[in-house]
């Protein structure tokens, strides 16, 4: 006959590994992951809109174009272009300002809580992202994104390929890190289906009409025109 003693250790086991497995998971999760170290450079920016604007005068005399940016480029555009509220605290006192409270309602200070329950809107996923970073290493695409999770500042990781289809921007993740948790491709694939599957936010990734492809080679962000 077994030993109850037996039982009930094993059961204090469990119980304590189950437990020290939640902490760490927790831990892990909390623990903001260390940014890409992309190289400052000012005149990044003003590269990028030279190239943009060499690019507009090529498809004006019906020349097909292509713009390629590097990562510091990349950064500086989107810094500049991306409205994300913590990158720009003087337009919370703007007019459109009066919107912000409007578009944290609901899920939006969950990026994630698209799996297992209604899909976020695109202004709600932003209405959240505190800083975004890109980084582009061979044909991949990795993006470090810093949210507000109830009042907690969480990072997001996540690799993938870019690329247009249908006129569209896609996204096909790869690997991602929830702080340093990393999550599962499956998981990161829901998130991403689930996200795109309102007409609304599908609508949002729209490309214009005189852009061919999006994609990464070699480290850069390469856009092909018509």
């Amino acid at each position: 006959m077994a030993d109850p003693g037996l039982y009930k250790k094993l059961y204090q086991i469990l119980t304590w590994s189950t437990l020290a497995g939640l902490v760490i998971t927790i831990l892990l999760v909390l623990r903001t992951s260390p940014p890409p170290d992309i190289p400052i450079d000012r005149s990044a920016a003003a590269r990028a809109e030279k190239k943009f604007e060499a690019a507009d005068q090529a498809k004006a005399s019906g020349q097909p174009s292509q713009v390629q940016l590097d990562r510091s480029e990349l950064n500086s555009y989107l810094a500049e272009n991306l409205e994300i509220p913590g990158q720009h605290p003087e337009a919370q006192t703007s007019g459109s300002a009066a919107q912000a409270p409007a578009a944290r309602t609901g899920s939006a200070n969950d990026p994630l809580s698209g799996i297992g329950g209604d899909e976020p809107t695109l202004e709600q996923v932003q209405s959240s992202v505190k800083d975004v970073k890109v980084d582009m290493e061979g044909d991949l695409v990795k993006a470090f994104v810093i949210f507000d999770f109830h009042g907690k500042d969480m990072s997001l990781e996540l690799d993938g390929h870019l690329s247009a289809e249908g006129g569209f921007v896609r996204f096909d993740p790869v690997s991602g890190k929830l702080g340093s948790l990393p999550l599962p491709q499956s998981t990161l694939i829901a998130a991403v289906e689930k996200l795109m599957a309102s007409p609304e936010n599908r609508e949002k990734l729209r490309l214009p009409p005189d852009i061919n492809d999006i994609h990464i080679v070699n480290g850069q962000a390469v856009i092909d025109y018509k």
